[in-house]
């Protein structure tokens, strides 16, 4: 770079200089810009620093670079003893991401993220083993960046490398996967965190506001997950926080999961023996949304595609969007007569751009809804909010971001 730049010096200079050449050397800033979009994000920060015209070049080429990312981890060797496989794979493949992220959300699957047989019948070694992991992940992510880390019984997870890769549903290994969300112009996304307190039965209402639950006109699609689910009175407080938001036009997606890993914008530490409720949510004009609830009569592939039809006529864009998939652990391939991955296909056989990520988990949250680009809401029946909690069902939905230009 230094060559180029001492050279556009010298050529601007000479008289016999191609104008051509002149041009594009007068012009160091543009140069420098289009180099800088070949550049991984965090070799960007590290150029940054050379000099004001680097830094500048290098806001602007981050600014161009708003398409949600994914570092998704599958092993085979689930007894791998160093660390999760998400942690190898996130620390590897961050070098080659090239968005800033502002908010992650990461999922893992809870026998190996806990590491089970480590802590069996030792509650403080299963905190310092879970912890270990979370802390690991979370060190790896800029300072600044907003980390909401769940571990559920199963994953479903789209491999690396492209959206057409082919979904798969993990129920039994070790696997997990993180979304990168960078930050979006018009769009926000905010994790948000309720724990049970026994002496409090109600949310107050400044609670809700200050995540952008309630009083938020621009809220599209909220995420919400109820973790330490076996507890007792953690399903009704899970139905408690949902409720202060559920009557609003927005879309509900969700599920119940084991743990809670990993919350960054906590000002003190995750107590993850704790009973709570943990979410995103998205808001802003451009965000739009639908859900499809599989209930216990989708037994086959047929019934699945009816589902996934269902979806695909709420003409959500598809591009610059994201699938997810919440299922019981009650489905997956037992559910179909020994049959693997029959719901993550049926999806991309009508989605074939668009990633899916989702879990397997002890309880469901959604119901049928769209949200379309004019903010109306489409209900295929009528809601009632116990429609909105399910078990033996898979909730398919699809959040999209507006468009990546």
């Amino acid at each position: 770079m230094e060559r180029v730049g001492g050279g556009g010096g010298d050529c601007c200079g000479s008289s016999s200089a191609d104008p051509r050449s002149t041009f594009v050397l007068s012009n160091l800033a543009e140069v420098v810009e289009r180099v800088f979009t070949f550049l991984p994000a965090k070799a960007l920060l590290r150029v940054a620093g050379v000099c004001r015209l680097w830094r500048e070049c290098v806001r602007r080429v981050l600014r161009t670079h708003r398409n949600v990312t994914w570092i998704s981890a599958l092993s085979a060797d689930p007894c791998h003893l160093a660390q999760h496989c998400l942690v190898r794979v996130v620390a590897e493949e961050l070098e080659n991401v090239h968005i800033l992220p502002q908010t992650v959300l990461y999922m893992a699957d809870s026998e190996n993220f806990i590491n089970l047989e480590e802590c069996r019948g030792h509650k403080r070694a299963r905190k310092r083993t879970t912890m270990e992991a979370a802390f690991a992940l979370e060190k790896l992510f800029p300072k600044q960046c907003q980390v909401l880390g769940i571990v559920t019984p199963g994953i479903v997870v789209t491999p690396i490398g492209s959206r057409s890769n082919r979904p798969q549903e993990i129920e039994i290994g070790e696997s997990g996967f993180a979304l990168l969300f960078p930050q979006i112009d018009g769009i926000k996304i905010k994790p948000f965190h309720f724990i049970k307190d026994p002496k409090k039965l109600t949310l107050e209402r400044h609670q809700l506001t200050e995540v952008g639950l309630v009083d938020n006109p621009e809220l599209r699609v909220v995420l919400v997950f109820g973790y330490n689910c076996c507890k007792v009175g953690a399903s009704d407080y899970l139905q408690r926080v949902v409720s202060a938001f559920s009557d609003m036009n927005v879309i509900l997606a969700g599920g119940q999961v084991d743990n809670l890993a990993s919350l960054t914008s906590e000002k003190s530490p995750l107590d993850i023996d704790a009973t709570g409720v943990v979410g995103l949510s998205f808001s802003g004009q451009q965000v739009q949304g639908a859900t499809v609830l599989l209930n216990e009569d989708v037994n086959d592939e047929k019934a699945a595609d009816a589902a996934m039809q269902r979806l695909k006529a709420a003409n959500i864009p598809e591009q610059n969007t994201i699938g997810f998939m919440f299922a019981c652990v009650g489905r997956g391939s037992q559910y179909y007569r020994a049959k693997k991955n029959v719901e993550a296909d049926a999806f991309r056989k009508f989605f074939p751009s668009v990633p899916l990520f989702g879990f397997f988990g002890n309880g469901e949250i959604g119901c049928d809804r769209i949200v379309t680009g004019n903010f109306i809401l489409k209900k295929c029946n009528e809601f009632n909010y116990n429609d909105l909690f399910h078990s033996y069902t898979t909730i398919m939905a699809l959040i999209h971001l507006g468009s990546s230009k």
